[in-house]
């Protein structure tokens, strides 16, 4: 079966994360493992992970000078990290630089941040951006295609904006959350199915699978429905 869900490993401790993706594995695309993992295990995190066979995702979001930015990318690349993400925000030398830190290669790619599913509209006026989110989005998107980003990550109802912008990027959407879960932290969401109908690529999908009674069953349900959306 053929999935399009990256579950996000946000638990505490190598141990419980490779148990909890072995369990997965069969089910699902790949795994993501973010600061709370990498803060705490380092990138052992993703080699642990990545030795089960499946593409791992390293969401550090790196923003700073491009010299530091290609080299954590490449110490991620080399602990078996199949994609790292920065934040596009911080220009096109510097997601370039994240490129030929990892590599450069067809088997390693940089997913590049446009706007974080946790900010809305006001929000990003608060910080003084307002052409808005899906203005902030398209504008965001061209700037790491023309980086050599091999994706963008963006909110699902963004899918489309980056779509049009660029037919090449893949696009992963986090802000998904089953018909009736909890938005927690989260603005802007919509449902596994909305989002592959959208145009999500990729869809990272942490808690309505890793805490719920029985994580598999909820993950080969999940990974279903998007078959069945096609």
């Amino acid at each position: 079966m053929v999935s399009k869900v990256l579950v996000a490993l946000d638990v505490t401790g190598v141990p419980v994360a490779v148990e909890l993706a072995s369990r997965l594995a069969e089910h699902v695309a790949g795994f993501k493992i973010g600061l709370e993992l990498l803060t705490g295990s380092g990138p052992a995190a993703v080699e642990r992970v990545a030795a089960l066979g499946k593409p791992v995702f390293a969401d550090v979001k790196l923003h700073d000078i491009p010299t530091t930015v290609e080299r954590a990318s490449a110490n991620l690349a080399a602990a078996g990290a199949r994609w790292v993400s920065v934040h596009a925000s911080g220009g096109g030398e510097m997601i370039e630089a994240a490129v030929a830190g990892m590599g450069g290669a067809d088997e390693t790619g940089v997913l590049a941040v446009t706007v974080l599913t946790s900010i809305g509209e006001e929000q990003l006026a608060g910080i003084g951006l307002r052409a808005g989110i899906g203005e902030q989005v398209r504008l965001l998107a061209i700037l790491a295609a023309a980086a050599g980003a091999e994706g963008v990550v963006c909110a699902p109802g963004e899918a489309p904006v980056v779509k049009e912008a660029s037919r090449d990027l893949m696009v992963v959407t986090p802000g998904i959350r089953l018909a009736d879960g909890d938005l927690h932290d989260q603005r802007r969401v919509m449902t596994p199915g909305a989002a592959s109908s959208a145009g999500a690529d990729y869809l990272v999908i942490g808690r309505a699978i890793t805490a719920s009674d029985d994580p598999v069953a909820v993950a080969r349900r999940i990974s279903k429905s998007l078959i069945d959306v096609g």
